[in-house]
């Protein structure tokens, strides 16, 4: 029944045309009929296996773009699901890729190494268990979308009539340095068409003179080379000075860094390619500077009570560091002004129920914050043992997305580097960060409990805090330093909250 409603709809004429052959199929046939005729008489193995594509995903929230940095399965192993397939540096660390299907890796189309592969990418083609993953079938748009194609070459234009009334101009083309010329120099090189890039100016701060000009003219004074231009005043062009000296200032090839106003040897530089981090700390630095109003205020904290529990801490084999009592002392202000515990999405305030502290980790990709969750209901300890674990990961680029993304608060303490203070800039969407000093000794009068005045050494701290202006307002956030400077001083009121 099936084969009689085939051959009914047009079916004798497609056999017809197969018992003419394929020669002769072809001959009558367009290019979709041959498709056709392959897709009819081939074979699976003719067309290739058909495969289950692997895309460059988004691990990050910001990430437009990643690097393959090495591949963990390679091509015919077996895929499971949740398999590691690959690392993947993104704009924030080196996360690895999991598989989401079952199979076998057939081909990686995107080797490691690769650079600026765009989300969505095809990186890679699985097959199914027991299937022939050497005759995967590559698609046609396989390969690196990242790469742009060359340009067109321009059509030859005709050539230019006799009554050609101005000189073309010398136009800066990509890839070749800029040379600066004088007003002698450019007529001389438009009216003969000569480059001037491939030599040495000799002029004064690097300046193609005209002496250069007539040079490179009689180098190149054979006929065949010149390209002369039709001119109504061709007398004006000048001729080579045989009689009068030129006095000319040669360039050092490497001139001395000291001289003044001479500047290094032309087009010398060192290129230093940006990864996706630095990438994204600089559009994140730029969008917050331009965005938000930034305000700041600082106060001096007294750190001698801290430095005296941590000793004491110390002896039970407990190791925290000073750090670890400010983001203690951060959190619990946090909880005690709720405030200043905000973020804000672009229309609007969000007060967030849980304080989850961000810190500033230097690595060698950039400037990382790894986020402490939860901060007012963990112990000093825990919040210790929680900053080294975060700051190794980051070092390392092992951190999890969710362990970088997000944070109602941020911290970033120079004072291991002997700074004193300075001022952060603020983590967007988050509303304040906390830059942190080193500690200081100063002298300062105190009376004692019989009201006698005496000069003590005490330990000194300065925190700076940066806070956007929208949210946090000067008064606020007044309020928040002078409660934090008294939870620092008094490090036994952390235990009370």
């Amino acid at each position: 029944m099936a084969a009689s409603l085939w051959l009914s709809g047009g079916g004798e004429r497609v056999l017809r045309l197969l018992r003419a052959g394929r020669s002769a199929l072809g001959a009558g046939l367009s290019l979709p009929a041959r498709a056709g005729w392959r897709h009819l008489h081939g074979t699976w193995e003719l067309l290739g296996t058909p495969g289950i594509k692997v895309l460059m995903p988004a691990l990050s929230p910001t990430m437009e773009e990643g690097n393959i940095v090495k591949w963990l399965k390679k091509e015919g192993e077996t895929v499971n699901v949740g398999d590691a397939l690959c690392e993947i540096e993104t704009d924030k660390a080196v996360v690895t890729m999991e598989s989401s299907d079952d199979g076998i890796l057939a081909k990686i189309l995107v080797e490691e190494g690769s650079k600026n592969v765009r989300l969505g990418s095809l990186i890679g083609l699985l097959v199914e268990e027991g299937q022939d993953w050497k005759q995967v079938e590559i698609p046609a748009d396989a390969g690196a979308p990242s790469s742009v194609a060359p340009p067109a070459p321009a059509p030859a234009s005709a050539p230019a009539a006799p009554s050609v009334s101005a000189p073309p101009k010398l136009q800066h083309q990509p890839g070749k340095l800029q040379v600066r010329l004088s007003p002698a120099a450019r007529h001389i090189l438009e009216t003969h068409g000569l480059d001037p890039s491939n030599v040495t100016p000799t002029g004064p701060r690097g300046i193609f003179t005209k002496e250069d000009a007539l040079k490179l003219l009689q180098e190149k004074g054979k006929p065949s080379e010149l390209k002369p231009v039709v001119s109504p005043a061709p007398a004006a062009v000048p001729s080579p000075p045989q009689a009068t000296p030129v006095t000319s200032y040669p360039r050092p090839a490497i001139p001395p860094v000291s001289t003044p106003g001479q500047p290094a040897a032309l087009g010398t530089f060192t290129e230093i390619p940006a990864s996706n981090i630095r990438r994204v700390i600089a559009k994140r630095l730029t969008e917050s500077k331009t965005t938000i109003p930034h305000a700041y205020a600082a106060a001096d904290c007294a750190i001698d009570a801290v430095l005296k529990l941590r000793k004491e801490l110390a002896k039970e084999d407990i190791k925290v560091s000073v750090n670890d009592f400010i983001i203690k002392a951060t959190a619990v202000t946090l909880r005690q002004m709720p405030d200043v515990n905000v973020t804000w999405d672009g229309e609007g305030c969000r007060r967030l129920p849980s304080i989850d502290i961000s810190i500033a980790v230097a690595t060698d990709r950039g400037l990382i914050t790894p986020i402490i969750k939860d901060v007012a209901a963990k112990g000093i300890k825990e919040i210790a043992a929680s900053a080294k674990a975060l700051a190794k990961k980051a070092r390392d680029g092992k951190l999890l997305p969710e362990e970088y993304q997000g944070g109602s608060f941020s911290i970033s303490n120079l004072g291991m580097f002997g700074i004193s203070d300075f001022t952060a800039v603020i983590n967007p969407p988050q509303a304040c960060i906390l830059a942190v000093g080193r500690a200081r000794p100063e002298l300062k009068i105190v009376e004692d409990e019989e009201g006698n005045e005496k000069l003590e050494q005490h330990q000194l701290m300065t925190v700076t805090l940066s806070s956007d202006g929208r949210v946090v307002d000067d008064e606020l956030a007044s309020k928040f330093l002078e409660t934090l400077k008294a939870n620092i001083e008094n490090p036994m009121r952390l235990a009370l909250n």
